[in-house]
């Protein structure tokens, strides 16, 4: 899987842990529900590290935690 599919995967992972909604992680966050939309929707190419920092300022975890997942071990990431 590519890159931005993971972290597509890691946010929903994590909102699902902490019961929270797309609009809740925004409102936490302060990232736009529609930036949020577009990484759910992997229709980012990449994005900056800050933007994933703050939904980690969200999600009241640190970016160690958010990496800290299969998902971004190397033999499941694809260039």
């Amino acid at each position: 899987m590519q890159l931005n599919e993971a972290v597509s995967k890691r946010i929903t992972e994590l909102c699902n842990q902490k019961n929270l909604t797309q609009y809740q992680l925004s409102a936490k966050s302060g990232v736009p529900q529609s930036t949020l939309s577009t990484i759910k929707n992997c229709s980012f190419p990449s994005m900056k590290v800050r933007i994933i920092y703050e939904v980690c300022e969200g999600l009241e975890i640190s970016l160690k935690d958010f990496f800290d997942s299969p998902l971004f071990d190397r033999e499941n990431l694809t260039d």
